[in-house]
């Protein structure tokens, strides 16, 4: 015999509720992550940076890149 659960309103916003808040902590993550790249690629030297082949300029689009993809 097959059985069927269903769930209330409230048990699905609690799992929706609980997605929602996964996306939110990643997304803080990246952020921090993405402010940390920026900060010690910024804190390198403009010869260290030309060691790398980068430019000063390109630094916020390589961490968004590094950290979010292409």
């Amino acid at each position: 015999m097959a059985r069927a659960i269903h769930l209330d309103g409230g048990a699905r916003a609690g799992v929706a509720g609980r997605g929602l808040i996964d996306r939110m902590m990643r997304a803080l993550e990246q952020r921090k992550q993405y402010a940390r790249t920026v900060a010690e690629l910024s804190q390198l030297s403009d010869r260290d940076l030309d060691d790398l082949g980068v430019h000063r300029a390109d630094i916020h689009a390589i961490a968004r890149e590094s950290v979010y993809g292409a």
